[in-house]
Parts: C-alpha cells; structure tokens; sequence
C-alpha cells in the first residue's frame, strides 16, 4: 500500500494500518518541503516521483495493489498525479480528503476563488498574517501597501517578496497562543486557503474571537 501523505490524516491512517494489518507493507510518501517532518509508522519516502509517469513506475516497480490519496486539499498536481498513474497501471485509487471549514456565527468571512482574488481584497494599509504556503507568496508580493506577518514552518531560503513584513517562524498554535499572536502583532486580516481539519483552524477561531476579517481562499 502506498500512502500519497504529507498530512495528520495521513500519519494517522498510516499508523492505524500498521498496527491492524502487520503483514502489509504500508509505505508513506512524503514531497519533502520541511526540514524536519514528522514520520509515521512504517516505511516512509521522501521527494517527488517525476509526475504521473514516474509515479505509474514506482507503482509497478513496488507492486504496489492500493494506492490513498491524503496529501493536502490544495495539493492539486500530485493529486493529478495520482488519478493517472493509477489509472494506467490499474491500481484501486481512494482519496481521503478532509472537509472544508463552515463559517460559523460570529465569523467575517471573504470568500474569494483563487489567491489573486484574494490579494486584491485586502484594503490598503491592512495588517496581514499571511498563512499560505511558501511556495505561493509571490502572488501577493506586488502589494506594498499592506504589512505581512509571513508564518512558515521553517526559515524561508531566500528573501521574501515584500516591502514590508516580518516572519514568524513554526507551526500553528491553539486558539489562545493565535489569539495572543493576533493581538500582539495588530492584525487586521487573516489570509489563509481552506484547509479543513483541526491542526490549523485555531486562527480562524482566533479571528472571530478578536472581530477580524478573514480572507478564505475556497477549494
């Protein structure tokens, strides 16, 4: 079995399987974007498989019979990947995917489409945090009239795009540690794609505790 991971829900579906079925072979493949990630039970693969081709090789090369898709909602390409690949050897696919957030009472909530509709709703003079991904800062690296708190889980290699911004370095934390972080650094909107799940929704409780704006990039 290969696991396309990268995610808790992946981790743990890994773990689960490991300890009910000793007798498979259950292998997690992660993209390898952050230094240190956590690794779940099993054998674990690191790197890219050089698109859907290369993907279809591993599969053959491996034996793979089961392939699950739990990689990012957002992870588009590999996800792509993984509906041809499998389709060309003809190994079952599942995707486990986990549900959007629900606006709830008391939230504000910009509902935009992509991330350059989500750059051009921010109002000049806002304060950000910026909670996209590293690999998707440039889109909104144009807007010099907005201050960007940058959250990445690891130090960025190369300078930022902005004119004005600071980093926060690490991982998300719970409703209050966001809460504080929101407060301290001024925040006026939050700038985030709709992830779903538990690790990172605390920010958006955050903001509907505080009153602030949240620019939700949908699926």
């Amino acid at each position: 079995m290969l696991i396309l991971g990268g995610t808790r829900e992946a981790c743990e579906l890994a773990a689960r399987l490991v300890r009910d079925h000793p007798d498979w072979r259950v292998i997690t493949a992660l993209a390898g974007r952050t230094v240190a990630p956590a690794l779940p039970p099993g054998e674990v693969r690191v790197g890219g498989f050089g698109g859907a081709d290369g993907l279809a090789a591993y599969l053959r090369a491996e034996r793979v019979t089961r392939l699950i898709d739990a990689t990012h909602p957002f992870a588009r390409t590999i996800s792509a990947h993984a509906r041809r690949a499998a389709g060309s050897v003809g190994v079952p696919l599942e995707v486990v995917s986990r549900p959007p957030w629900r606006r709830e009472l008391g939230d504000d909530w910009t509902e935009v489409a992509t991330l350059a509709e989500a750059r051009d709703a921010i109002p000049a003079g806002a304060r950000v945090l910026l909670a996209v991904g590293s690999r998707h800062l440039g889109t909104f690296a144009g807007r010099g009239d907005v201050y960007f708190v940058v959250r990445m889980v690891d130090p960025p290699r190369e300078r930022l795009p902005f004119a004005d911004h600071e980093l926060v370095i690490g991982k998300p934390g719970g409703v209050e540690e966001e809460t504080a972080l929101l407060a301290a650094k001024r925040i006026t909107h939050v700038v985030c794609r709709n992830s779903g799940g538990e690790a990172s929704y605390a920010k958006i409780a955050a903001a509907r505790r505080l009153g602030l704006t949240v620019i939700m990039i949908g699926r």
